[in-house]
């Protein structure tokens, strides 16, 4: 059966060669024409807003088909700010948040702004823990799967604790995955992502469907809007059923009980006693990439 259907694929031209004897076509008014145009190559179309479904199904598919062509089986998604740097930047970030004070000494904004890199100073031990567990888990991974792409790690690509587990992987010697969004402001991939795996995505819920749909594990660290984001909808998925339990774990317990008051949501009756075992609180790589193997291992 094979054979036959590569007989008769290779009874028709590619869509590659058509468009390329499309581009060898005489000039000529009608040529010239946009009508003209083959559709799959017509930029032009694929942008109207009638074509968002095909949009949409040409986003997931390249992802899905370029982690196939590098074998990626599962993955370990690292979330977290893109506002915490590693030392060297944030030293550098409140050195210049005091040189503004020092000019300005009565500007209350300029002293927030110390007070704020302050901070993010005292988080850069969140970058270290990133990239000690990107590497601790994809050297593992690595050892113990050779002959396939498991616990591969994915962020969204950006700076902080993003470019932290990216180059945990990199110093690990292994692959590691960026799912980049196209923002208002410019934004470009962090260094350490594996460029061959270093994607770019319109569309933000297609790019959340990718995180999750080869996650063997959530390790979130401390962040704003973005981490909230996808770490809710995570939790939402695992209480509803809609996938099935995989370890959540969240780095820093004093961080995430002073910004979410997960207790009061059950006392409100919002959300069951057992929904906050959905999630536990780790303070260590090693204590993180022991959890996920046991999790496993004791399934």
């Amino acid at each position: 059966m094979a054979k036959d259907d590569d007989r008769r694929s290779a009874a028709f031209p590619s869509a590659e060669e058509d468009a390329e004897a499309a581009h060898r076509a005489l000039d000529t008014p009608q040529t010239r024409s946009p009508s003209h145009r083959l559709a799959y190559a017509d930029t032009e179309l694929m942008l109207r807003d009638e074509l968002r479904a095909v949009r949409l199904e040409v986003e997931f598919l390249k992802t899905d088909l370029i982690l196939q062509d590098h074998a990626v089986e599962s993955t370990i998604v690292v979330f977290g700010s893109a506002r915490i740097p590693d030392r060297v930047g944030a030293e550098a970030r409140l050195a210049a948040a005091e040189a503004a004070l020092a000019k300005a000494p009565d500007d209350a904004e300029a002293r927030r702004r110390v007070d704020r890199a302050q901070r993010v100073l005292d988080k850069v031990g969140y970058y270290d823990e990133a990239r000690e567990f990107a590497r601790l888990a994809s050297a593992a991974a690595a050892a113990e799967t050779p002959d396939k792409r498991d616990y591969v790690i994915i962020t969204g690509g950006g700076p902080g604790i993003m470019e932290a587990a990216n180059r945990g992987a990199a110093d690990a010697g292994e692959l590691s995955i960026g799912l980049n969004i196209v923002l208002p402001h410019e934004q470009a991939p962090n260094p350490y992502v594996s460029p061959a795996l270093s994607l770019q995505f319109h569309y933000f819920a297609l790019r959340k469907m990718h995180f999750l749909l080869r996650s063997r594990a959530l390790v979130i660290f401390p962040g704003g809007f973005g981490t909230m984001d996808e770490l809710f909808e995570a939790l939402t998925l695992i209480q509803t059923g809609k996938i099935k339990p995989i370890p959540v774990l969240l780095f820093g317990e004093a961080y995430w009980r002073r910004i979410v008051n997960f207790e009061a949501l059950v006392e409100e009756g919002a959300i069951e006693p057992g929904d906050l075992e959905i999630f536990r609180f780790v303070e260590s790589a090693e204590e993180a990439w022991k959890f996920i193997r046991a999790f496993y291992e004791a399934g």
